[in-house]
């Protein structure tokens, strides 16, 4: 009897991406975190059709970005933690920032990014619940400068980022993320940059447009290419 060979990793990462896409509606678009994925894996990725990539490293980005480049343009999203040291090279690389967390990174954003003559699309991350780990305008300081997301050109705000704390529920889970999807729309927001891979079912349910997935896509972490 013969053997069914086993499933290559390329196999399984396309396994999991059909998997994904089947169970999303169309409205919610998935954001591949590739941090520690190696550019070969990526490369396969886009050959099945996923060109939005999430990066937090800027180094370890721009070294894909290079090698990437054959493949005309991608779709580069920065999700992590923005230092100020960072900014004019991370509005360099990316066409979207989803952790603008401060007024002050605001405005950094926006000096620098009329200098470059770049229009980034942003995420204003809000923090709905207590998390010493996380950073984030409260609900109440979003509400009060409402009148002046609309002064941040050439940012283009997209709408809210949210991470949800450690430990919690589904059901909680679900209930951040709808406050979330609440507040944004309150704002005249329409995208929604909710959901991970250990809790993009919830997300999904409350109506997120970008899912940030990780392990959910790629498996366990790989290690970078050298």
């Amino acid at each position: 009897m013969a053997v069914e060979p086993l499933a290559t990793a390329d196999d399984q990462l396309g396994q999991r991406l059909e998997s994904l896409r089947r169970q999303l509606p169309p409205t919610t678009h998935l954001l591949a975190v590739s941090k520690g994925q190696p550019s070969s894996r990526l490369r396969s990725l886009v050959a099945l059709g996923q060109r939005s990539f999430g990066e937090s490293r800027l180094q370890e980005a721009s070294l894909k970005q290079q090698e990437l480049a054959d493949l005309g343009p991608l779709d580069w999203h920065f999700i992590g933690r923005l230092q100020a040291n960072k900014a004019r090279a991370v509005l360099r690389q990316f066409g979207t920032i989803h952790s603008l967390d401060s007024w002050a990174l605001a405005e950094r954003l926006r000096r620098i990014a009329a200098e470059e003559d770049l229009s980034p699309a942003v995420f204003l991350q809000v923090k709905l619940r207590p998390d010493p780990g996380k950073t984030g305008f409260g609900p109440g300081e979003l509400r009060e400068l409402a009148p002046r997301l609309v002064q941040l050109a050439p940012l283009r705000p997209l709408g809210l980022m949210t991470i949800a704390p450690l430990g919690l529920a589904p059901p909680e889970l679900l209930d951040l993320f709808q406050d979330c999807a609440s507040l944004a729309a309150e704002l005249g927001f329409k995208e929604l940059s909710m959901g991970m891979s250990g809790d993009w079912r919830e997300a999904v349910a409350a109506g997120s447009t970008w899912l940030r997935l990780g392990s959910a896509l790629f498996g366990s972490r790989a290690t970078p290419e050298p």
